[in-house]
């Protein structure tokens, strides 16, 4: 049986790149989807679900940050950034926000190959050691996140959270039936000079109770471990 070529996912909006691209890849076996916004980009990962991304940081819609930072919620696929920014601060930036690698254009054919061929066998080997891939949608009980859409449900009934209640479900998500401490919590959704900032934390916990919770005095899905932190329940 002949192998299955890699995926690759171009979300790039200069038509003469997406052309030397299609036809580079075409030339060394890889299948290639493409598109031209961040949106599309994002939906494209979840239905196809390619085996890496290469992502141009300036996007008519949104910045490729923000498209690395909205794939990072749910997916682990790589992320190779192609961008015509040379100062060192954006690709700290780029990476930071979670992306693998970082191409400077313009760039030759070979080094963009090997550095697809990197990726892909940090990808076999991840597959090798049991790393399993992440899903689009995060289900727990009647709780349901879509990470894709940025939607929230608790049975068909869809719940309207605020960006910083999205933040902490998002994080309790990703990390569902582990403690998150007090200060992981509120270094990742509000950053470092808030670690100590505990009584914001009760406050928007609060408000997420109420809106997830049947009852928020007795929670189903966000539970409290006394002086530790919190941790999403895992439901059938």
């Amino acid at each position: 049986m002949l192998p299955v070529p890699a995926l690759i996912l171009v979300i790039e909006d200069e038509l003469e790149i997406r052309r030397f691209l299609r036809a580079s890849l075409a030339a060394n076996d890889y299948d290639m989807v493409e598109c031209v916004t961040g949106e599309e980009g994002i939906r494209l990962a979840a239905m196809r679900q390619p085996d890496l991304i290469m992502l141009d940081l300036g996007l008519p819609d949104m910045d490729g940050l923000e498209v690395t930072r909205r794939l990072r919620e749910w997916s682990k696929v790589p992320i190779l950034v192609l961008s015509a920014r040379l100062k060192e601060g954006d690709k700290i930036a780029a990476l930071d926000a979670g992306a693998d690698d970082y191409l400077t254009k313009p760039f030759g054919v070979g080094e963009l190959l090997a550095r697809i061929r990197v990726a892909l066998r940090r990808v076999a080997q991840g597959t090798q050691n049991g790393a399993n891939a992440a899903e689009p949608v995060f289900v727990t009980g009647e709780l349901k996140l879509d990470f894709v859409h940025r939607q929230v449900f608790v049975g068909e009934q869809e719940v309207h959270l605020t960006p910083i209640e999205y933040k902490l479900l998002t994080l309790l998500a990703q990390n569902a039936g582990k403690v998150l401490t007090h200060q992981q919590l509120l270094r990742e959704v509000w950053g470092p000079g808030y670690a100590s900032e505990s009584h914001y934390l009760r406050v928007y916990m609060a408000q997420l109770r109420r809106k997830l919770e049947l009852d928020s005095a007795r929670p189903r899905y966000v539970l409290t471990e006394p002086g530790v932190g919190y941790r999403l329940a895992v439901l059938s």
